[in-house]
C-alpha cells in the first residue's frame, strides 16, 4: 500500500496550510489565548467558506464530497497552527444541525450529544446536562465536567483528534530543530550537541510513526487501528512538545514561548475520553 498523497491531497494541504496562515498567524494566536472563551466567528465562517467542515459532506447535500484521509489531512494542519474550538464536533455535526457546514454555527459535543456553542460561559449555563466548568491548563480550551456516564467517541472523531495531534507533533520538532540551529553556546548552535541532535532525531521518528498509523487508519476506517493511531499521536504530540521545552532551555518555560501552548493543547486532547491505559487494553484484547 502506497502511502504518497495525490496531487489533489497535497493541493487540499497546501491550501488549508495558506489559509491558516494567513487567517490564524502568531498574532492571531496570542490575542486568542488572551481572550480565553471566546471565539472569532469570523474565523470560523471563514472556515465553513473554504469548505472545512463539509469536507465529507456529500456533494448532493452541499459539501465537498471528500473521504476521511482528506479530513485528516485538513485537521492535521489545524493541529499545527493550535486551531482553538470544537473543530471536530462541528465537522461531525455538518448535514445534522443547522448551520454547521457553514460555520455559522459552532458546535460542542458534551454527553456525546451534538449541542450549539455560543461561549465558554454558554456551554455550561445553556446546557440542561448539568455540564460543571473546570479550571483548564490550556487556555484555548474550555473544559466541562459532565455528571453521568459519557457517551463514548465515534471512531472518526478519535481519528480526527489524533490528526490534530499529529500536527502539533511535527510543529514542535520543527520549531526545536529551527531553534537548535539558530541558538549558539560556545561558539557554535546547539544543534551541534549531540545531545541535542538525539532529542530532534527522536522527535522526528516519533512524528513519523505517528503519521503513518494516522494516515494508515484514515484508508482502513478500522477501529483497532484506530485505536493505535490515538496511541501513537498522543505520546508523539505530548512528549514531542516536551522534548520541545528541552531543547529550547530555559526560553522554553517563559510564557512568550509558543510551545508551551503546544503541550498544554496536547495534555488537554490526550486526556479526552479513553485513557491511554484503557486504549491499550482495548488493543490488546482485539489482539
Amino acid at each position: 500500500m502506497r502511502f504518497q498523497l495525490t496531487d489533489d491531497q497535497r493541493a487540499l494541504r497546501d491550501g488549508v496550510r495558506d489559509l491558516l496562515t494567513g487567517r490564524f498567524d502568531r498574532d492571531a494566536l496570542r490575542s486568542a489565548v488572551d481572550t480565553p472563551g471566546h471565539l472569532d466567528r469570523a474565523l470560523w465562517r471563514a472556515l465553513g467558506d473554504a469548505g472545512f467542515f463539509a469536507l465529507c459532506l456529500p456533494e448532493a447535500d452541499g459539501g465537498v464530497g471528500l473521504g476521511l484521509p482528506e479530513a485528516v489531512l485538513v485537521f492535521e494542519e489545524a493541529g499545527r497552527v493550535l486551531l482553538p474550538g470544537p473543530l471536530v464536533a462541528t465537522h461531525l455535526a455538518a448535514g445534522t444541525v443547522p448551520g454547521a457546514a457553514t460555520g455559522e454555527s459552532v458546535v460542542t459535543a458534551p454527553a456525546g450529544e451534538l449541542l450549539p456553542w455560543r461561549d465558554a460561559s454558554d456551554v455550561v449555563q445553556g446546557d440542561a446536562t448539568g455540564a460543571v466548568p473546570l479550571a483548564s491548563v490550556d487556555p484555548l480550551t474550555p473544559l466541562h465536567k459532565l455528571p453521568g456516564p459519557h457517551a463514548p467517541r465515534s471512531p472518526e472523531a478519535v481519528l480526527l483528534t489524533a490528526a490534530e495531534q499529529l500536527g502539533s507533533a511535527t510543529r514542535t520538532c520543527e520549531l526545536a530543530v529551527r531553534y537548535a540551529g539558530e541558538r549558539e553556546q560556545f561558539g557554535q548552535p546547539i544543534g551541534a550537541f549531540q545531545a541535542v541532535k538525539h532529542l530532534c532525531a527522536q522527535m522526528l521518528v516519533r512524528a513519523e510513526v505517528a503519521r503513518a498509523a494516522v494516515y494508515a487508519a484514515a484508508v482502513t476506517a478500522d477501529p483497532v487501528e484506530i485505536a493505535a493511531a490515538e496511541l501513537l499521536a498522543d505520546e508523539a504530540a505530548v512528549r514531542n512538545a516536551r522534548d520541545c521545552v528541552q531543547v529550547h532551555g530555559g526560553m522554553g518555560f517563559t510564557w512568550e514561548a509558543d510551545v508551551h501552548l503546544h503541550l498544554k493543547r496536547a495534555w488537554v486532547r490526550a486526556g479526552t475520553g479513553r485513557t491511554a491505559r484503557e486504549t491499550e487494553e482495548a488493543l490488546a484484547a482485539a489482539l
